[in-house]
């Protein structure tokens, strides 16, 4: 086995708390990864407090994973010891199935390998993410960081950055065409970013004024107050796609009336039910669509990176050491960061010298 430190929760009340742990040894098809940095996604908050149901403990979160190449298996061919790579949400599939054979391993019909809080296909053990020292991952899950792109400020597009491509890409979102983002968050301003770079016509739904002035310096053409009855007015029957990332139950129908006519409104945020219910009206007035997206392949997360760096797109960020992770957790789910917290995995060892 293969020694780790990192930082874990044992329980959904409990903090995050620094925890010596064991990975496996690494395989003919391996990579293990020297991390330095891992992004801090809603979504590690959601499983370390078991809001979904199904976390498994001890937990180590994170699933935007950047780092160095430090040890590659005797089969692997596409890395070597050095190399900068990156690992997002998940870790295997089947590679098998329908979904698998077209490069959609996130639908894998017989369940993709999560990164962490999920068992190993092979030998059934846990899996643990990315806040620790190293990471050892099967080949065709690795990601190449492409030359340019800033290894911290890249760290998140490994889930807020395919999340919010991916949907994009698959709507085949065309320059000129009007695209809506809700939300201006770690998902929103990503969604931003790529909207503006495919030469959409981007305009921000937000419920605050004091958004205006940062969205339009991420380079929206407008803004759009959704509490305001006469702003939703003006703008109803409009756009293409509307990119709904909002990370809670909330009422769309307001949104699907300022989508034009084959318009499609993309939800990437919500897990659970939509409350209140669609309304089949505003679907069939107007040949309506809703659609749910899921991050992307292992091709098109490739993909996605090489565009971020022939772009200059990185996530905006704020970088912390890994002792400030349960402070960085409140902050974050009070919406007090622009827009995504980093960790630097250097700060790793001055806890483990203290401890």
């Amino acid at each position: 086995m293969t020694p780790s430190f990192g930082f874990a929760c044992t329980d959904a009340n409990e903090p995050m708390k620094p925890w010596s742990f064991e990975r496996r040894e690494v395989r003919d098809d391996d990579v293990r990864i020297e991390i330095t940095h891992c992004g801090v996604c809603h979504s590690d908050i959601h499983q370390a407090r078991n809001d979904w149901g199904w976390a498994t403990y001890p937990l180590v979160p994170g699933h935007e994973i950047v780092g160095r190449v430090v040890e590659v298996g005797s089969e692997v061919q596409g890395f070597q010891v050095g190399d900068k790579v990156g690992v997002g949400c998940m870790v295997d599939s089947c590679q098998e199935c329908a979904s698998c054979h077209e490069g959609l391993e996130q639908f894998c019909e017989n369940g993709m390998t999560q990164t962490y809080a999920d068992k190993d296909r092979r030998d059934g053990q846990p899996t643990y993410g990315g806040y620790s020292d190293q990471i050892i991952v099967r080949d065709k899950f690795v990601l190449r960081m492409p030359e340019g792109l800033d290894l911290a400020a890249a760290a998140p597009l490994l889930c807020a950055g395919i999340t919010t491509y991916s949907p994009l890409r698959h709507v085949n979102l065309q320059k000129g065409q009007k695209l809506a983002v809700i939300g201006l968050g770690g998902l929103g301003h990503m969604g931003i970013k790529f909207g503006v770079a495919m030469g959409a016509e981007v305009t921000l739904f937000t419920r605050s004024k004091s958004k205006e002035a940062e969205a339009k310096a991420l380079g929206v053409a407008h803004v759009v107050l959704s509490t305001d009855q006469a702003q939703m007015d003006a703008v109803a029957n409009t756009f293409d796609y509307i990119l709904d990332t909002v990370p809670v139950p909330h009422d769309i129908n307001p949104y699907l009336s300022t989508l034009k006519r084959d318009g499609t409104h993309i939800i990437v945020g919500v897990i659970g039910p939509i409350d209140p219910p669609v309304s089949g009206a505003q679907l069939i007035i107007g040949r309506k669509s809703v659609i749910g997206s899921l991050i992307g392949g292992i091709a098109e997360t490739q993909e996605m990176l090489d565009f971020c760096a022939e772009h200059g797109i990185t996530c905006d960020i704020e970088t912390i050491k890994i002792a400030d992770i349960n402070e960085a957790f409140e902050r974050t789910v009070k919406g007090d960061v622009h827009y995504r917290f980093v960790i630097d995995m250097a700060s790793l060892k001055d806890v483990r010298q203290a401890a």
